[in-house]
C-alpha cells in the first residue's frame, strides 16, 4: 500500500550553495583513522592536503588543489573537509518521506536496521568553486572516505537524502565528475492523490548552484521521464547550465527522444519540498498544472 505525503513548503533550509554532507553508516562503532593514514588517503584521491586539525571529536583537511577566491581578498583559500568521530545513531537516518524516494538500494531496510553508527563528513567554504570543480572534489572525497572506513556499508548524501550501498558506489561504472549526479542527486517520483497527474523532480543540484528539474505531467511512463531527467542533469553539469528561460529541449515520443517534440523550460520555485529553484519542463500535451 502506497503512503500519502502532504506538501510542506515551509522548510527553506535547502538553497543553492548549501553544504554538502554525507553520513557513513556502519554496524559498529569504529575509531577514526590515524592522522597519517588520513593524510595519505586524502592525498591519494585529492592531491596534497593540509591537516589543520585532528582530535577526538573531528579532523579537518584543506585540499590544496582546490582554491576559492572570495571578494576583495587577494589570497585564494582552500575549502575545508571535516570528518567527525563515529557515533551511535540517535534518530532515524531517513524519515518516511525520504525512505519513499530510495530507488537505487533494494536492501535499504536491512542496511538501516543493521547500521547503528555513523560518521558525519562535510565540506565548508566550497561554495565559490566552479560547479564541476566542486563536484570533482566531492566525488573524490567520498572515494577517500570509503577507503578510510572499510566497515561503512551505506552512505546517505545530503542535502538530496540519497541512500546508496557501498557496493553500488564502488561498482558504479562512471569514473568522471558526472558521477556526482549518481552519488548526490536524487531523481524522485510522486503520484498526485485524486488525479492522474504525476511529478518527477530532482534534488541535490543546488549544492553546485545549478538548477534542479521538475516535470508535472500525465499520460506518460514515469520511468521514461526519469531517464530524460538524468540525461538533462548530465547536460546541465557538463555544460555549466547553458539553459535560459523559454529555451526548448527535445522531448519524448513513445518513450524515445525526438527532436520534433520540443518541451519549453522555465525557472520557478519547486512544487514539492525542499524549497529550491527548479527548471520546470513543460511537456506540451502531457503537461499538467498551470505555468
Amino acid at each position: 500500500m502506497s503512503q500519502v505525503f502532504k506538501q510542506d513548503l515551509t522548510d527553506d533550509s535547502v538553497r543553492p550553495g548549501g553544504l554538502f554532507f554525507v553520513k557513513l553508516l556502519m554496524p559498529k562503532q569504529c575509531d577514526m583513522p590515524s592522522r597519517d593514514i588520513m593524510v595519505e588517503v586524502f592525498t591519494k584521491h585529492l592531491g596534497p592536503v593540509d591537516c589543520f586539525s585532528y582530535g577526538a571529536e573531528f579532523a579537518g583537511f584543506a585540499p590544496q588543489n582546490y582554491k576559492v577566491h572570495y571578494g576583495d581578498n587577494d589570497a585564494d583559500i582552500s575549502p575545508t573537509l571535516m570528518v567527525t568521530n563515529c557515533e551511535k545513531i540517535d534518530k532515524p537516518v531517513l524519515d518516511d518521506f525520504d525512505r519513499s524516494q530510495v530507488w537505487d538500494c533494494p536492501n535499504v531496510d536491512v542496511l538501516l536496521a543493521e547500521c547503528q553508527h555513523r560518521v558525519f563528513a562535510t565540506d565548508m567554504l566550497a561554495a565559490g568553486l566552479e560547479p564541476k570543480k566542486r563536484a570533482d572534489m566531492l566525488v573524490k572525497y567520498v572515494d577517500a572516505l570509503l577507503e578510510l572506513y572499510p566497515s561503512c556499508k551505506a552512505v546517505v548524501f545530503g542535502p538530496a537524502r540519497k541512500f546508496l550501498s557501498r557496493e553500488s558506489i564502488e561498482n558504479h561504472p562512471d569514473t568522471d565528475v558526472t558521477r556526482f549526479i549518481y552519488y548526490a542527486v536524487n531523481v524522485r517520483y510522486f503520484s498526485i492523490q485524486g488525479t492522474d497527474d504525476m511529478m518527477v523532480d530532482s534534488v541535490g543540484m543546488s549544492t553546485l548552484f545549478l538548477p534542479d528539474l521538475q516535470y508535472h505531467f500525465h499520460g506518460m511512463n514515469p520511468d521514461d521521464v526519469v531517464i530524460h531527467a538524468y540525461n538533462m542533469l548530465y547536460f546541465i553539469l557538463e555544460n555549466d547550465n547553458p539553459v535560459g528561460d523559454g529555451d526548448t529541449i527535445s522531448g519524448l515520443e513513445n518513450g524515445e527522444l525526438d527532436s520534433n517534440v520540443q518541451w519549453t523550460l522555465q525557472y520557478e520555485d519547486s512544487l514539492v519540498q525542499p524549497v529550491r529553484a527548479v527548471l520546470d519542463v513543460n511537456m506540451g500535451e502531457y503537461a499538467s498544472g498551470t505555468r
